[in-house]
C-alpha cells in the first residue's frame, strides 16, 4: 500500500493537511511519497494532479485505487485508508 501526496508550500489546504497527513503516518503502515508541485515538477506530471491541491493518491502496488483531492478531515482520510489496507 504506497500514498502519493502532492502538494505545494503557497497551497493553503496543503498546511491544512500536514496535521492530518502526519497523523494517518503515525498511526498506519503504508509507503508514503510526498512531492512538490514545483520542486518536483517532471515527477508530478507523471500523476497527472489536476488544479486542485492536495491530492493524495492510493495504490495497490502499481494500480491506482482513488484519488482524494483537497482538504479532509482525519476522520474521512482514516476510512479510505482502512477500506485498502
Amino acid at each position: 500500500m504506497k500514498i502519493v501526496k502532492i502538494g505545494a508550500i503557497w497551497c493553503g489546504g496543503c498546511l491544512v493537511m500536514n496535521k492530518v497527513w502526519n497523523q494517518l503516518q503515525k498511526n498506519y503502515d503504508f509507503e508514503a511519497i510526498e512531492l512538490d508541485y514545483d520542486m518536483d515538477e517532471e515527477e508530478v506530471l507523471q500523476y497527472s494532479p489536476g488544479d486542485i491541491l492536495p491530492v493524495f493518491i492510493f495504490y495497490n502496488g502499481n494500480q491506482e485505487l482513488f484519488r482524494m483531492i483537497g482538504e479532509h478531515s482525519y476522520q474521512e482520510m482514516e476510512e479510505k485508508l482502512k477500506e485498502v489496507l
